[in-house]
């Protein structure tokens, strides 16, 4: 079972146990909800100003759990938006160091503050004020991602108030802007580097998880280990325009419409790396339907086009196979009596780990095939990687999540979005998505949606989750 992922990464099925699972003292269980009821209700949305605010409550929960203040840092930076414009935010660096010399480089532990902008309007519940209903917290951050924050800093007060020793450092870093700039990251992965000590590998609460599914079943948990690069592109079409009554055929807005008309159909060649033939051989093994038997397919043929673009038809699939690019915003004309003089389209990809984003924008113009269709990149963001699949974390994983749901498949995720992972992969250091958190599936799919909200127990497991994880990882 400690094998698992290590080679064919196949899901495991762990033997029952009658054992009880794991779980809080009442101490640790209030200490949880009063820290995720603050930040909660802490509304960390670029613009308004908070995250200076949640990052000096998080890190004086560090000082206050006994971390020495020299080792908490809470470090300023600037970020932007293009709606709010220049932002002040801050991140929290923590270092809990080990006894002497390690052997290993530290362990970091990853997660951001931020969250997406929610309106009252749009909630049955205040999405700034975390409401218990029907076995479950509701607020904006619920699920992506103030679990995860709570969670790793409720288990490593926890652990070092029962004693625990790493025998290696164990460094944290929350950022707060992932949800915009993702600028914290790339600082902790270049500048801030000496800080976190120069880590190994990075577990991130940003990634990860399971669920089960509506009838009670188990859907699986997943590793995260790769994610797809994002990447955006203009579609630009510039024409000398005239009068609307005298209509042409070198309109700016058809050669768009029609350019537009091509990327829709047109699908990027599929490709499977460690991580998604690992997924996809773990969910082929749940599935016994058509799906499943399209994932057979093109397992045993990656050459078989036809069952990869089942698998990407399929709604809880889609994404996986490919890159894929869609438009996401439309601009034209400059008048109602004037045929269109400029014509634009925002198109997002999201691109498979290791493709070059520059090859992307060539095959695009290639897809559009009009000199007339000007395709130019909107960021310079350089290739995601995948991380290698490595025996140690995913064994941690594995123990972790069957202590507390014993039975329960795992496999390793490619992310179709993209997280703070994204610059320590490209700088080098491995990063896994290995958040306990779990909900009910699809239902509870709402992170940047109408009524977030993550099962009151699933928060209190997160929290357990993590501290068997940190003992696997850091105390051996």
């Amino acid at each position: 079972m400690r094998q698992l992922l290590a080679a064919t990464a196949l899901a495991v099925l762990a033997t029952a146990t009658s054992a009880a699972p794991p779980a809080l003292t009442p101490a640790q269980r209030d200490a949880t909800h009063a820290m995720f009821e603050h930040i909660i209700n802490t509304p960390t949305v670029i613009g308004r100003h908070k995250v200076p605010e949640m990052a000096q409550y998080v890190a004086d929960q560090f000082t206050a759990g006994g971390f020495p203040a020299a080792d908490v840092h809470v470090v300023p930076y600037h970020t932007e938006s293009a709606t709010t414009g220049a932002d002040e935010t801050a991140a929290v660096i923590v270092r809990w160091r080990a006894a002497g010399t390690p052997k290993a480089k530290p362990i970091l532990l990853m997660g951001h503050m931020d969250v997406v902008e929610a309106k009252r309007e749009d909630s049955t519940t205040d999405p700034f004020v975390m409401t218990e209903r029907d076995g479950y917290y509701y607020g904006r951050g619920t699920i992506d991602m103030k679990d995860g924050i709570t969670a790793i800093t409720q288990a490593m007060v926890n652990l070092r108030k029962a004693g625990f020793k790493p025998k290696r450092d164990i460094v944290v870093l929350f950022t707060g802007d992932e949800e915009t700039n993702g600028i914290g990251a790339r600082k902790g992965a270049s500048e801030w580097l000496d800080l976190l000590g120069h880590p190994e590998y990075g577990l991130n609460a940003d990634g990860g998880g399971g669920g089960f599914n509506v009838d009670g079943t188990p859907a699986g948990f997943a590793m995260q280990t790769a994610e797809k690069t994002f990447a955006g592109y203009t579609f630009t079409v510039r024409n000398r325009g005239g009068h609307s009554s005298k209509p042409r055929k070198d309109n700016a807005i058809y050669s768009l419409a029609h350019a537009l008309d091509k990327l829709e159909a047109y699908r990027f060649t599929p490709k499977l790396n460690e991580t998604t033939r690992a997924y996809f051989t773990a969910k082929a093994a749940m599935d016994k339907g058509p799906l499943g038997d399209a994932m057979r397919r093109w397992l045993a043929n990656p050459n078989d086009g036809e069952a990869a673009d089942i698998i990407e038809a399929s709604e809880s699939e889609v994404g996986l196979t490919r890159t894929r690019c869609v438009p996401t915003r439309l601009f034209g004309g400059h008048a109602d009596n004037a045929l269109p003089q400029l014509a634009t389209a925002m198109v997002n990809c999201r691109i498979f780990p290791g493709e070059d984003p520059n090859a992307v924008k060539a095959e695009l113009e290639k897809v559009v095939n009009d000199p007339t269709v000007v395709v130019t990149r909107n960021d310079d963001y350089v290739a995601s990687l995948a991380s290698p699949l490595r025996p140690d974390v995913t064994a941690a994983f594995t123990n972790a999540v069957h202590a507390l749901h014993p039975g329960m498949p795992i496999f390793p995720e490619m992310s179709t979005g993209a997280s703070d992972a994204r610059p320590f992969r490209v700088a080098g250091i491995p990063v896994y998505g290995t958040n306990g958190a779990w909900v009910q599936v699809p239902t509870d799919f709402r992170a940047h949606g109408k009524d977030e909200r993550i099962p009151i127990q699933s928060l209190y497991d997160n929290v357990v989750h993590w501290q068997i994880m940190l003992r696997d990882l850091a105390g051996k």
